[in-house]
């Protein structure tokens, strides 16, 4: 009874925050595809009498000449670039405001974010800051951004986060190391470019753990209780699409077609995310990157099969119509076994890219203590079922090495 209580409550809840989603008007930008899209969009940034641009990396993808990528066809456009390469995993307001300084002291008027969901993240927030009293954590929590932000373009350089289509960004307290969601339809790039040239370096290991990165916002997109026609249509294409390229772009890094559709796969996913949210998967993810440091599509990674499997019945309809869209389930299968076909395909798809099935770092004397917090965050997602702390205990036991595992048992 206490449960139903509570699941009444949260579904009341999440039908509130649900409604300034629903009336949001529809979003306009601009997206360019294919090789070679990267000069597509510094001409068309250099088209809107933008003078001076602040872009935002990090060192690695300067080192590589990624960033020159962009930064010689702007200045041959006419636009000066000014180049902020502070950016790492997990960004920190330290790091916003240290973009917001180079911003101010030179004052650019657009800002451009070249790298994965860390940098296309900050760059939100520093876009945001910049005409919203530039202090980014004021701007935390849904549809703080009242101002709009300095127009604001995005290359994305991995294919899993989606940040270069959603309306939100993770800002990392280096204090509590609480990952703190921003979230306003303003934060939406003007338009960005989806340049399989600029993946073709990506390493096997990035490439498999972004890459569940988007399979995860797909799948949690296409279960949330938020779901639309729209965000269905896209999670649904983003599976089918991660299944059949994502293995070809782990093989073979130089495969540019591959790439291409992972790229436009993260994209999907992360149009779906604007509308539906995310689940369960995320709320234990983001602890074990609080935590650990673990990487966030590797976490998700790993967590995925076993959230899956607590949620089968909850979300069986959905999980197995993705079953028969890879065709590891076929009509003659009811729904209950295509769905459980469709999480051994998950699971498969981890093994096959290399992604470890136990976390090292997982400490049974922490479990109660990440169990509690992932409740609470997946209390706020629109998730077909709730997890409970013993349930969540559950699943991260199944994480545990088989080390720790014995050592808890002891």
């Amino acid at each position: 009874m206490i449960k139903f209580f509570r699941t009444l409550l949260q579904r009341s809840y999440l039908a509130l925050i649900a409604i300034p989603f629903k009336l949001m008007p529809s979003l306009a930008y601009m997206a360019f595809n294919g090789q070679g899209s990267t000069a597509q969009l510094c001409r068309h940034i250099a088209r809107q009498g933008i003078k001076r641009v602040l872009v935002v990396s990090d060192k690695p993808l300067v080192a590589l000449g990624i960033v020159a990528r962009a930064v010689d066809v702007l200045q041959d456009e006419g636009v000066s670039c000014i180049i902020y390469d502070g950016t790492l995993p997990d960004p920190t307001f330290a790091m916003v405001d240290a973009g917001l300084a180079l911003q101010a002291q030179h004052s650019c008027d657009a800002v451009l974010a070249i790298g994965g969901g860390s940098s296309i993240d900050c760059a939100k927030m520093i876009a945001s800051a910049a005409s919203n009293g530039r202090d980014a954590k004021k701007l935390v929590g849904y549809f703080k951004v009242k101002t709009a932000p300095l127009p604001l373009f995005a290359l994305p350089t991995t294919s899993g986060t989606g940040s270069e289509a959603t309306i939100a960004a993770v800002i990392s307290d280096p204090q509590s190391h609480e990952k703190c969601f921003i979230a306003d339809p303003k934060m939406l790039p003007k338009a960005v470019a989806l340049d399989a040239d600029l993946l073709l370096g990506m390493p096997a290991a990035i490439t498999a753990a972004t890459g569940m990165d988007a399979l995860t916002h797909a799948i949690e997109t296409y279960i949330s209780l938020w779901g639309s026609d729209t965000s269905n249509g896209y999670g649904y294409a983003a599976v089918k699409m991660i299944f059949d390229y994502l293995p070809r772009a782990y093989q073979q890094g130089d495969d540019a077609v591959a790439r291409e559709q992972v790229a436009l796969a993260a994209y999907y996913a992360g149009m779906a995310i604007n509308e539906a949210s995310v689940g369960n998967v995320h709320a234990i993810a983001h602890q074990l990157g609080r935590h650990y440091g673990t990487p966030h599509g590797l976490a998700n990674a790993l967590v995925m099969p076993e959230v899956l499997r607590f949620m089968a019945v909850a979300a069986q309809q959905a999980l197995a119509n993705l079953g028969r869209l890879i065709a590891v389930a076929d009509s003659r299968d009811d729904d209950r076994v295509a769905a459980g076909k469709f999480i051994d395909a998950v699971a498969d798809l981890n093994r096959r890219l290399g992604i470890p099935e136990q976390l090292d770092a997982l400490r049974d004397a922490d479990i109660a203590t990440i169990a509690a917090d992932a409740v609470k965050e997946g209390s706020l997602y629109p998730v077909p079922i709730l997890m409970s702390r013993d349930e969540c205990q559950t699943i991260l036991r199944s994480l545990l090495s088989s080390t720790e595992g014995a050592a808890a048992l002891a």
